[in-house]
């Protein structure tokens, strides 16, 4: 059984705090698109607990999208419509069983980025 786990958070960089409320799906992609799990952000802007916990958690290439455009509209930063950011797809591989695999996004309403954390 794998060990490892995902992790993710959302940090409004915009209004320098954590992204509460925002909707995250996680994907895993494997000759289709399979809806893994569901989760919203808490007051830290981070999953009440990992998005794919060590019991789901297989290596393979997997998608997290982030509802960037209901927070933004949420928070009032939206500006008009269409939003220039609405859904944030992240594709990225699992290679490591054993590894915490930790995926945040840094958001505003004109940008994002990602990394690979800790």
């Amino acid at each position: 059984m794998a060990e490892g786990f995902l992790t993710t958070h959302v940090l409004d960089t915009a209004r320098g705090v954590p992204a509460a409320g925002l909707r995250i799906e996680l994907y895993r992609l494997s000759g289709g698109r399979e809806k893994l799990a569901e989760a919203v952000t808490n007051a830290d802007g981070r999953t009440d607990a990992p998005i794919l916990p060590a019991e789901g958690f297989a290596t393979g290439l997997y998608e997290l999208v982030f509802h960037a455009g209901d927070y933004l509209r949420a928070s009032g930063q939206a500006g008009g419509e269409p939003l220039f950011l609405d859904r944030v797809p992240i594709r990225f591989g699992i290679s490591e069983e054993a590894a915490h695999y930790h995926v945040p996004l840094l958001l505003s309403p004109y940008g994002y980025s990602t990394y690979r954390g800790s």
